[in-house]
């Protein structure tokens, strides 16, 4: 939840995401088609909570979570509902941006949705006290770094990594995301992409979701045990209407 790339590329979107987390956290459970009321949703799911970081409903709409909303925020637990159990909420409704504008976040811990809604993508921020979001231009690659693990000095430093990386891989494949987000950054194990500092907090896991017309494909990599699966969800329904 800590470092997440939308890439259009090769009539495909890509978005990744790097999940940092402390070592004391339960391994996670790989990618699998879970059954809601709306329909069938893709997610690895967090072993501690039940929600997860990423996930696609069949209706092709997809939402990533980073921690943190705007700025870096002094945890104050207990919080009345986990972040990842949020992120399944807003991918439940018909249009998870709208689920977003709607839903009540008092008592919620800040966080950053990056929201792919009927083909169009948006930022959106919980700081706690107040809701902002952006649309963002789908033709075009961005990143994201958590308010909560980099400060803005750093948040740039690898937003040029990752610019840089772009203008020499215009159309990469999911293979070459996946490797950038393991050995993306300058041998800085304190702010690389694949982070560890000091084995109290570091990356335990990458997740790319390959988004076409018809379907996605997860490939996730447990880092922690050194293990990989892939699981992919066809397109059953179309997206209603913004």
């Amino acid at each position: 939840m800590c470092t997440v790339t939308f890439i259009p590329s090769n009539g495909k979107v890509f978005l990744s995401s790097n999940r940092d987390e402390k070592q004391w956290r339960k391994d996670a459970v790989k990618p699998t088609v879970y059954h809601y009321d709306s329909g069938k949703i893709l997610f690895p799911k967090d072993a501690d909570a039940g929600g997860t970081w990423i996930a696609i409903h069949e209706n092709g709409n997809a939402v990533v979570f980073l921690n943190g909303g705007r700025d870096k925020h002094t945890p104050h637990p207990p919080y009345r509902k986990s972040r990842g159990l949020i992120l399944i909420d807003l991918i439940e409704g018909a249009t998870p941006y709208n689920s977003f504008l709607a839903i009540k976040l008092a008592g919620i811990e800040p966080f950053t949705a990056i929201i792919w809604d009927d083909q169009h993508l948006f930022e959106c921020r919980w700081d706690g006290i107040q809701k902002y979001s952006l649309q963002l231009d789908e033709k075009l690659p961005h990143i994201w770094s958590s308010v909560t693990l980099y400060d803005e000095i750093v948040i740039k430093k690898r937003r040029n990594w990752f610019d840089v990386w772009i203008e020499q891989n215009s159309k990469p494949t999911q293979k070459e995301i996946l490797h950038f987000h393991q050995f993306g950054g300058e041998g800085d194990c304190q702010n690389d992409f694949r982070m560890n500092r000091e084995g109290k907090v570091f990356t335990v896991s990458v997740t790319s979701l390959a988004i076409s017309q018809q379907k996605a494909t997860i490939k996730y990599l447990d880092l922690k045990n050194d293990d990989q699966s892939e699981e992919s969800i066809t397109f059953e329904k179309i997206t209603a209407s913004r």
